[in-house]
């Protein structure tokens, strides 16, 4: 099964960073987080890769052309005539990485749809570039094919991070309090899993995914969602990414579910 990760959009909501780089490539540690979500599918045996690339598609594609020179020790040899350059100790994950410019506006159902002849007609993985999480890919395809759905989707409890504040129905405030389980709420996290049908649902590049195409599953009882109970975080600010980056710096990152 295929992994597409989107990779395309602007990253606006972390512009200290995504105005060098595409949002996917912002590092964490020494590799950006496409990479790290990478490493998660990659544990479970899922080795096929296609990246929907967008703004600063270029550097996606530089940085795989580059792979070893960004992931091993290099000797540059000048003292022959025509030089070498030599890797050491270099390793390789065994991807295939299919990097692909699906425009610069496309919405995310457009994003999909222009990868489709990158897919076939089989069902496929699809994620997108900035959340890390240690889910349990087995699992969520089981799930997926249980209920028989066109689309799964992982969901996650995103608890509320701030007191809460009970207002009466005449506007005055009756309490403050802290936060609890029941002010929490799912959230759609990615990490999803859809058939091939899931294209016929998709018009063009002005399609967002999480719109039309979702409705029309809900409507169709065709889109069921996985509950996943573990570790997930997204990167959506710079707050964010330093959260995550601390983890990973501190030998604590709940994602990193692969050996060395």
């Amino acid at each position: 099964m295929k992994v597409v990760i989107l990779a395309g959009g602007f990253g606006t909501r972390i512009s200290e960073e995504s105005h060098l780089k595409p949002k996917p490539m912002i590092e964490i540690g020494d590799m950006p987080i496409l990479w790290h979500i990478m490493k998660i599918y990659s544990h479970y045996g899922f080795n096929e890769f296609i990246i929907c690339a967008g703004y600063k598609q270029r550097q996606i594609k530089e940085w795989f052309a580059d792979y070893f020179m960004n992931t091993s020790d290099v000797t540059f040899d000048y003292t022959s005539e025509n030089g070498s350059i030599t890797y050491h100790d270099k390793s390789v994950e065994p991807w295939k990485v299919t990097v692909v410019n699906t425009g610069l506006n496309t919405q995310t159902g457009g994003r999909i749809k222009r990868v489709q002849k990158y897919i076939g007609q089989e069902p496929f993985m699809l994620s997108y570039g900035d959340g890390v999480a240690d889910i349990n890919i087995p699992e969520l395809i089981k799930f997926h094919r249980l209920h028989h759905s066109i689309c799964t989707l992982s969901m996650y409890n995103y608890g509320q991070h701030k007191g809460v504040v009970e207002v009466s129905g005449d506007g005055m405030i009756e309490a403050f309090r802290e936060k609890s389980d029941d002010d929490s709420e799912l959230i759609n996290i990615g990490f999803m899993i859809l058939e091939p049908e899931i294209f016929n649902y998709i018009k063009d590049d002005d399609t967002a995914f999480e719109k039309e195409p979702m409705e029309a599953l809900v409507e169709e009882k065709k889109l069921a969602g996985y509950v996943h109970t573990g570790y997930w975080q997204c990167m959506d600010t710079l707050r964010e990414k330093n959260q995550i980056e601390q983890l990973w710096n501190d030998g604590n990152a709940p994602w990193k579910i692969w050996e060395d």
